[in-house]
């Protein structure tokens, strides 16, 4: 497939077009109307599980499996926080002692005397106190510098490649939804991992497993809190019978993803919290995450998306209000699996699709860039730094050059699943040590 500049488009036409439609994508979004729901959401959970006959093979040797004792690797979890649009990893974790820094951003670079000093040489965005709360209390890996050789500045195609884990190639399966397969529930659990974005992101599209995705948990009261609903659902499958054949399997299937959504979301009502997330994106797609965690043990992944980092223009207070957001409801996360004793259990992984140009535009904004930050989090994670920040003064066409390969941070995230991280990249790939 050839890319836009191939194709002899206008490259500038084509990143202006995508920005106008990454604003609408794939962000945490209020909730749907009912009607919406019944219409998208829930056809989603359950044509997501209408499978071609081969589910009738499949699902036998799954529940097989299952039965002979044959159990998910670990119990741990992985939320996948994406920062969507791009952020600016430069204005995130700050160089602040580098000239070149303030050379680039003469608009733009934040004061000496504000930026939250990590060390000697680079600190971190003023908006950022609470994750400054937690990286002192070494619960943050910052990984710097993250990318990937020759970087697509296209939003589509670089979220593409992030989210197959790679960037060579069009993949129709993510790097998730291949971790998911391998799972011995992966054809018989509709939960095993959770969406919580509009639409299912390509790093969940598997072969076995399905993801169902709600654009908020009240999309999930929505789907069995009908009763009248519920009960057509429910007897529209009870007329399944033991056979085998395709119709009794999609049949079957359907009415335990029912079930199991059921139990899900009458173990989400007991859910009770004394911490305070943010009424934001990011408050309100981490406290939905926590519901989970506290309500669902089989689900092995949460994914959510928060949308606005594409700041061509005025990023200043745009940028400042997303990161508050940001690291206050990380800080709340945290505090909340604390006292659910799962911090040992969860760990959060944070990307971004590229960072930002390193010099400002002339609209006060920044434009699309390459490498950036990285973010782990969890109480099982060593906080600090990993990698250099990189140079200012060697820029690449404008950019900053990578310096760690974003597949080693997925085969870190891997390895905490208790997955075979080579297999399933497709290359081998040295995890960062950020196990204590």
């Amino acid at each position: 497939m050839k890319n836009e500049h191939e194709l002899n488009v206008n490259p500038d036409r084509v990143i202006e077009n995508e920005c106008a439609e990454s604003r609408m994508m794939g962000d945490w979004a209020p909730e749907i109307t009912r009607r919406e729901f019944v219409k998208a959401g829930f056809t989603l959970v359950a044509v997501g599980l209408v499978a071609p006959p081969w589910l009738a093979t499949l699902a036998h040797a799954e529940t097989s499996r299952t039965l002979n004792g044959l159990a998910p690797a670990n119990d741990r979890i992985l939320v996948v926080l994406q920062l969507t649009g791009g952020n600016d990893g430069l204005n995130t974790v700050i160089p602040y002692s580098n000239s070149s820094y303030y050379r680039l951003r003469q608009n733009l670079a934040i004061r000496e005397n504000t930026v939250i000093k990590l060390d000697d040489r680079v600190g971190l965005h003023p908006a950022l106190t609470g994750l400054k709360d937690l990286f002192d209390q070494k619960k943050v890996a910052i990984l710097q510098g993250v990318g990937y050789p020759n970087p697509n500045r296209s939003h589509f195609r670089s979220m593409e490649i992030w989210q197959t884990a790679d960037p060579d190639g069009y993949q129709k399966y993510g790097w998730l939804g291949k971790y998911l397969d391998t799972l011995g529930d992966a054809a018989t659990n509709p939960v095993l991992s959770v969406s919580l974005t509009q639409e299912k992101p390509q790093a969940l599209n598997a072969g076995i497993a399905s993801v169902p995705c709600f654009a908020s948990l009240g999309d999930l009261q929505a789907l069995t809190g009908d009763a009248a609903l519920a009960e057509t659902m429910m007897a529209l499958t009870h007329s399944a019978n033991k056979g085998d054949n395709p119709a009794n399997l999609i049949k079957r299937s359907t009415r335990s993803a029912l079930e199991a959504i059921e139990k899900l979301r009458v173990a989400m009502r007991n859910y009770q919290s004394d911490v305070t997330y943010g009424a934001d994106p990011f408050g309100r797609g981490l406290q939905q995450a926590a519901q989970l965690i506290a309500a669902s043990p089989a689900t092995k992944v949460i994914y959510v998306s928060v949308n606005g980092f594409d700041t061509h223009a005025a990023q200043a207070r745009t940028h400042e209000n997303l990161l508050r957001n940001f690291g206050n409801a990380l800080k709340t996360f945290e505090e909340d699996l604390a006292k659910m004793n799962k911090s040992d259990k969860v760990m959060t992984l944070v990307f971004s699709e590229f960072g930002r140009r390193a010099a400002e535009n002339g609209s006060a904004g920044t434009d699309h860039g390459a490498a950036g930050p990285m973010f782990l989090m969890g109480g099982k994670v060593k906080g600090g730094f990993y990698g250099d920040h990189p140079s200012l003064d060697s820029l690449d066409r404008g950019d900053l050059k990578y310096q760690i390969d974003f597949r080693s941070v997925y085969a870190t995230a891997l390895e905490w699943l208790g997955a075979d991280a080579e297999k399933l990249i497709g290359k081998a790939f040295k995890p960062v040590n950020v196990f204590g």
